[in-house]
This record gives structure tokens, sequence and C-alpha cells, in this order.
């Protein structure tokens, strides 16, 4: 963690803050990192989940933080894993999802960042990524990245050099650095 920050990134996922201390970088944005068990609540939206994982990341290091929650929305699936994403990746993992998908292989990557401060009123930033699911799984990456084509490219999340100039998560996090920039005057 730099020495000196701007805000904290709460999560217990080295690999987001990895990629939001990046991409936050670039916008002259120090992100610092609060290593945390977020409590996450099961809900069908990814805006309520995100809303109440900031609020309980701020009540824990009372310092300005954002979140970041994502999910895999995959069509055949009538958006199947979405919110539940992380859980269904612990449980059945790419092979499962393969398994579990037809011809229909259109989906959409979905992030929001969740900023909150000791106003106690978490403002989100939401993007999303329309792609496909590969029919195999890839090399590299982490998460659903092995399997996520995103569109106009030819690769999945994984074997892309460039994946946080064009992710989902990069989206979300332009427009927070934006909101934030200005928030600081």
């Amino acid at each position: 963690m730099p020495e000196s920050y701007d805000l904290l990134f709460a999560s217990s996922n080295t690999h987001k803050y990895e990629e939001a201390e990046k991409i936050l970088a670039e916008f002259g944005i120090k992100l610092g990192f609060f290593q945390t068990e977020l409590v996450e609540i099961q809900d069908d939206s990814l805006s309520k989940i995100a809303l109440q994982k900031a609020l309980n990341a701020y009540d824990k290091c009372k310092k300005p933080v954002i979140i970041e929650d994502d999910g895999l929305f995959i069509d055949s699936l009538s958006g199947f894993p979405g919110p539940y994403s992380s859980y269904i990746f612990d449980t059945i993992g790419n092979n499962g999802i393969l398994k579990l998908i037809g011809d229909n292989r259109d989906a959409q990557f979905v992030a929001i960042i969740a900023f909150c401060d000791s106003s106690n009123e978490p403002t989100l930033f939401e993007s999303s990524v329309t792609g496909i699911i590969s029919k195999n799984i890839q090399d590299g990456g982490w998460g659903y990245d092995p399997i996520f084509i995103p569109e106009k490219q030819n690769k999945t999340y994984a074997e892309l050099a460039d994946k946080n100039k064009i992710s989902h998560r990069y989206e979300s996090l332009k427009k927070f650095a934006s909101w934030f920039k200005n928030k600081q005057g």
C-alpha cells in the first residue's frame, strides 16, 4: 500500500485491488488497500449489494473508501450467475459455466464501484461490457477472464494485454475518477 493515499479500496480480493490501483493511478489517484472480509448480502441487485458493502467498508475503516462488485450475466441462462458470480465461480468454476451454456453465448460483465465517506451516503458508478462466452477456457487471468470475450475483440480478457483499458471495471473506475477529481476540486 502506498504510504500516502487518497482513499482506500476495501476487499479480500487482491486481484481487484491491483487492477483498481493501476487504473486509478492513470487518473492521478493513489489507492490504499484495506484488506478485509465484507458482509455481502444475497440479492438479485448488484447495486444493493454494492451499497451495503460500501457502508460496511466505511464502518470498518472510517476513511473514504471504495468497493467493487461485479457480475457476469449470461443471456441464455437468464442472467445467471449475475450477482452470485463469485459464489458460482468458487462452486462450479469456468468448466461448470461452459457445461451449462447453450448455443446463445451472449453475456454482459457488469461492474459497480461504490464510494463511501463520513456522509454515509454511498455513490455508485456502474458500467458494463457486452461480449460472448468462449467455447474453451483460455490461459491466464483470474475469475471469468479466461472465458469472457468482449465485443469487438477475438480474445478473452485473460489473453488481452490491454484488458485494463477496456474492462467493465475500467469503465466504472473511470467514471468514479472523474467524479472524485471534481469532488476534490
